[in-house]
């Protein structure tokens, strides 16, 4: 279906002011003409932000629970202001719901490749343990039969993509994913993502996430790299250098608890401040790793596929390193990997522990 570019689209947002402990409310404008935003006080009309550009607000990313970063403040999308803005946003974007049965996570980089390669965008992904219950549930709320023996005999990822287009893309998509063996994968034809994907601390009644916390270390893909579209990528080189992923979450993190998780860099690194607002700038994805070697120092050989903090550092020196090939500055340098060896389970669980369940 095609249509005109509107001049500007307008979305319902709140954001949550720690400081003043309020929860406050605007207008999102945005303009597709050059990707730029306007915020609106929702109570007085008055103008909050001029009209301006700000670095991973796209128009593929606004839709309904969307969350992304202006100018230090987490703003997540409620609704759409008008009507024009719904059917627009109805027309424009396709969101998809995937289910990856355990038998094809080892694949999990190849077939984000894949959903990348075709144009889709991963706005969501959570590796999920499902009880028999809970698999009745989710088939139930999504209106779907399926044996339920297939999203309970091990983790499962569970996928929210979203594409420009019509339901044909899927279509092609599922064609291109047919050598996975239609079997492991599974689309629903409902959406129910706050269900399958949501964190504790989004809803109460969430899946439980995958992670063993044990002999793990942690890997955190950052908000840059994401944006980017760089998740497929690292997840494809982690998962050929025969370390395993036993838990993969999308996380937005808030100001105060960036700034705690990065506390122990805050008297040892002048780019501290940089880091934590790095950090909360935008969803980043958040990973348990472990290694196929169970006598293998797992952090410390992540460490080594990570590379130096330093990106053009580690392209002189270790060329095909993540940091190397993906990162851009000491800052934004794709990806954070535990340093010490006692860190690495105590940095998984406070993402899957602690952030899953606030």
């Amino acid at each position: 279906m095609s249509f005109e570019t509107p001049e500007k689209l307008i979305f319902q947002t709140e954001w949550h002011d720690r400081v003043a402990s309020t929860l406050k409310q605007f207008y999102l404008h945005f303009f597709p003409s050059d990707s730029s935003v306007e915020l609106i006080d929702f109570n007085t009309k008055k103008t909050f932000l001029r009209r301006s550009k700000c670095d991973g607000v796209v128009i593929k990313n606004l839709h309904i629970g969307a969350t992304f970063t202006i100018f230090s403040r987490s703003l997540k999308i409620v609704g759409f202001a008008d009507n024009n803005t719904k059917h627009i946003m109805s027309v424009m974007l396709l969101k998809t719901i995937i289910l990856l049965s355990t038998d094809v996570t080892k694949y999990l980089g190849e077939i984000l490749q894949i959903i990348s390669d075709h144009n889709f965008s991963i706005h969501n992904i959570k590796m999920v343990k499902v009880s028999h219950g809970e698999a009745m549930k989710i088939f139930q709320l999504a209106d779907d039969q399926m044996n339920s023996k297939w999203v309970t005999c091990g983790p499962i990822v569970a996928l929210e993509l979203m594409s420009k287009g019509d339901e044909s893309k899927q279509n092609v998509l599922l064609s291109a994913l047919e050598k996975y063996n239609f079997n492991n994968i599974h689309v629903l034809q409902n959406d129910i993502s706050h269900y399958v994907l949501s964190s504790k601390r989004m809803i109460v009644y969430s899946l439980k996430n995958s992670a063993v916390c044990k002999n793990c270390t942690c890997c955190i893909i950052k908000p840059h790299a994401v944006q980017a579209g760089l998740i497929a990528p690292i997840i494809n080189d982690i998962q050929k250098a025969n370390f395993n992923i036993s838990a993969v979450q999308n996380f937005y993190v808030d100001f105060n608890d960036a700034q705690e998780f990065l506390e122990v860099y805050k008297s040892i690194l002048p780019d501290y401040a940089a880091m934590v607002s790095e950090l909360q700038s935008g969803p980043c994805i958040a990973m348990e790793i472990t290694h196929n070697d169970k006598n293998v120092d797992v952090v410390q050989e992540f460490r080594k596929l990570c590379g130096p903090m330093d990106p053009e550092m580690a392209r002189q020196l270790r060329s095909k390193t993540l940091r190397a090939k993906y990162g851009k500055s000491k800052v934004q340098n794709a990806v954070h990997c535990s340093d010490l060896s006692q860190d690495g389970l105590l940095e998984v669980a406070y993402f899957f522990k602690i952030l899953d369940g606030k």
